[in-house]
């Protein structure tokens, strides 16, 4: 087992670091060579700027049992296909069970905002995100363990 975390726009870098510290679990955080991420515990692969080329080299990494970490549901929905677990930044735990129901809300979002219709904005990141992403993430590694 190992987490992977779509490091671009990722909130919560250091909780997800603590929580892996903690088990003994390697991270990789991948991120685009616009952005500049340092660590003393995570590897960090920088791949080519580009439409979802992070996402697409996070993925081709991902390996059955791993834990991805992305706000991206396509991304989610890619690391279930492969038996791999998928959590948020916010510590939302992506299913089978919830997936497709996601899939078709930012579907549905797109087009809104393509016919040039207004959607809510993502809210602020709370204490509670932080608390629900360390509880989720060890629930995650303890299940696989």
């Amino acid at each position: 087992m190992k987490i992977l975390v779509d490091a671009d726009a990722c909130a919560g870098k250091d909780i997800i670091e603590n929580v892996a510290r903690k088990n003994n679990v390697p991270v990789k955080m991948y991120c685009d060579l616009n952005h500049v991420l340092d660590s003393d515990y995570s590897s960090v692969e920088y791949v080519d700027s580009g439409f979802q080329s992070v996402d697409m080299y996070l993925i081709n990494n991902t390996e059955k049992g791993d834990i991805v970490v992305s706000q991206d549901y396509g991304v989610a929905a890619m690391a279930l296909g492969k038996n791999a677990y998928a959590i948020s930044p916010k510590g939302y735990i992506y299913s089978n069970d919830n997936i497709d129901k996601l899939l078709f809300e930012r579907h549905i979002s797109s087009k809104v905002r393509r016919s040039g219709g207004k959607t809510c904005n993502p809210k602020k990141r709370t204490k509670e995100d932080d608390h629900r992403l360390e509880k989720n993430l060890l629930e995650l590694i303890h299940s696989f363990h």
